[in-house]
């Protein structure tokens, strides 16, 4: 019989891990995005397949930073044909194209998550961004790298100039422990790391006297208001927040 107790346990275990593991690359990570809110500049976030749930926790969300400008193309997402996301995000050059409407700058930071980190789009990406003199935070898992097939000249993790590791295993799935075939672990790990960058960058960042811009919730009293100035501010530059 499943037992909740034992997957809730090793989902606990994962996460604890995965932050100790990646203490000070969670600090660098926050180093690079306050540098972005000093410059008043813009934090890229980017995946592929099941990674755009990451992207997707990135933007527009009560409690994260209204500086995100998601980088995407609807190819790339399975609900718009799921076979065929796949083919896409093994297609060199799409990254190229996406970057050509719009690319991070030396000011700007790219996040890019994906955990097996070796498919031409993130991996092309992130040399792109880097090319382009932005920094590139990389969300990935080592273990998933070394095993998967090289589609790509480079890895993720070797074109990051942070990389978070979520330690997740080749196959993505944890359950049952001895011969993983279900509960997948990516998603819940990155949005995880990501809430740990967010943390230190809000108390790095208010004890420094920096306005950090996080959204509000538009369902609680006050939270429109509170949005309307950072929605002046950023959707001229972000066309995703029309």
């Amino acid at each position: 019989m499943v037992s909740a107790t034992d997957l809730v346990k090793s989902t606990s275990d994962q996460l604890e891990a995965a932050a100790a593991a990646n203490a000070a690359q969670i600090s660098a990570a926050a180093d690079l995005l306050l540098g972005v809110i000093r410059a008043d500049a813009l934090i890229f976030t980017a995946g592929a397949g099941h990674s755009l749930a990451a992207v997707a926790e990135t933007f527009y969300r009560a409690g994260g930073l209204a500086c995100v400008y998601p980088l995407y193309h609807p190819e790339l997402l399975p609900l718009h044909g799921a076979q065929h996301s796949t083919r896409t995000e093994r297609r060199s050059g799409l990254a190229e194209e996406v970057l050509a409407e719009r690319a991070p700058g030396p000011d700007d930071v790219l996040v890019v998550f994906s955990t097996s980190g070796v498919n031409p789009y993130p991996v092309e990406l992130a040399s792109g961004a880097r090319r382009r003199g932005a920094a590139v935070i990389a969300v990935t898992s080592r273990a998933c790298v070394a095993a998967a097939p090289r589609r790509s000249a480079t890895t993720l993790a070797e074109e990051g100039t942070v990389v978070l590791d979520s330690l997740v295993i080749p196959g993505d799935a944890s359950y049952p422990a001895d011969a993983p075939r279900t509960g997948p672990l990516s998603t819940v790990v990155n949005a995880f790391l990501w809430n740990l960058i967010l943390a230190e960058v809000y108390d790095r960042g208010t004890a420094e006297g920096l306005d950090v811009p996080l959204w509000r919730s538009s369902n609680v009293e006050g939270g429109d208001a509170a949005n309307a100035a950072l929605l002046a501010k950023y959707e001229p530059r972000v066309p995703a927040l029309r």
